[in-house]
């Protein structure tokens, strides 16, 4: 496999399953933790390494390493593998996987933002998905019943049991603070906000073709997706939060082996569901319209990574990204008809989230 993204979680996890089911690594791109890739590095022995910046080069072990965004395109295009794990962390995972389907691979995509950015331009028929709400959904789609409705779900991130009064005093420490587990700053800044969700709602839309898609809070993380059908009748999909079983399906189309524990549902006890409410989560506001209008995701996206970089340089509150994202989906009504009119309307709307006084 090439594998965008080693060292974070889904990385991680993806090297877990290349080691139990004695698959290849190709090619390795990492962000800065170069002790980690060093390690991965020694067991996997990759072909080629990416890092991100140049004057981390020095310090990975290995005869070819290459940095930067270019070096991602020429390393998916040159090697014969088939496979490429997509798991980058926001909007520069778009083009990766733009040159992946260019070049005839299979994506196993972590990186949402591909989709919701540039669903319209992406050709998801040789795409798995590897979140595990939308692999939840495909895992119960097998049964090709007639389906009503696709349901993910959200843990509720940080703030999920804060007083509303409280949130104006929320600090980038509050955020960090998820409720579950453990996962990447932006990602979990994304629950605190819900707008993880809403990309996940916009991901689903573009996998699974027009319909009915919306979200519910389960507090524990044990179910990941549910499927309404028009009988009447739903299920829903069980599992540890453990990102081994996408990973598993995506790079082997079928798992006959264990992968993680079965859940014990007597232990389990009882199970919490809420609805997501705009006066916690703001952002739910343009759900049915961005539904309506997904190739809108582009001003969502760069508005939120936007507002984010705020945030952690401590320019603006947490309860003004919503705000800021709010405002730029009002402002900015245009929706892309081009891959190029994408980075164009990126840049744009970065630029004015970057300078909205809230």
């Amino acid at each position: 496999m090439i594998l965008l993204g080693s060292t974070g979680s889904i990385g991680v996890n993806a090297l877990l399953i290349a080691e139990q089911f004695g698959l290849s690594v190709d090619t390795l791109v990492a962000g800065r933790n170069i002790d980690l890739l060093n390690a991965q590095i020694a067991k996997h022995s990759p072909k080629r390494v990416i890092v991100m910046r140049d004057e981390d080069r020095d310090s990975v072990h290995h005869h070819d390493v290459r940095a930067g965004e270019a070096a991602i395109l020429q390393a998916i295009e040159e090697s014969s593998s088939m496979h490429v794990v997509n798991a980058l962390v926001g909007f520069v995972g778009f083009r990766p996987t733009l040159k992946a389907l260019e070049c005839g691979k299979k994506v196993a995509l972590a990186n949402k933002e591909s989709l919701v950015v540039g669903g319209a331009f992406v050709d998801t028929s040789t795409i798995v998905p590897i979140d595990s709400e939308h692999f939840g959904l495909w895992y119960l789609n097998q049964s090709q019943r007639p389906v009503r409705r696709m349901v993910v779900t959200a843990s509720g991130g940080a703030f999920r049991d804060w007083p509303l009064e409280d949130l104006r005093n929320a600090t980038l420490e509050d955020a960090l603070k998820h409720p579950n587990w453990s996962m990447g700053r932006k990602i979990t800044i994304d629950s605190a906000s819900m707008m993880n969700k809403l990309f996940e709602l916009l991901e689903a839309r573009w996998l699974f073709g027009e319909g009915e898609y919306d979200a519910l809070i389960e507090t524990r993380s044990l179910i990941h997706a549910l499927i309404d059908y028009t009988d009447g009748s739903t299920t829903a999909h069980f599992a540890y939060a453990d990102m081994r079983l996408p990973i598993a399906y995506a790079l082997m189309g079928r798992v006959d082996t264990p992968i993680v524990d079965r859940i014990d549902l007597t232990r389990v006890g009882s199970l919490e569901f809420r609805s997501i409410k705009t006066e916690r989560y703001p952002v739910w506001e343009i759900k049915d319209d961005l539904l309506r209008n997904p190739e809108r995701g582009v001003i969502v996206n760069a508005a939120n990574e936007a507002a984010i970089e705020r945030f952690i340089r401590g320019e603006i509150r947490f309860v003004d990204i919503a705000k800021s994202i709010l405002k730029s989906y009002e402002t900015f009504t245009h929706a892309p008809a081009s891959v190029e009119e994408i980075f164009e309307i990126d840049t744009e709307v970065r630029a004015y989230a970057a300078g909205i006084t809230c």
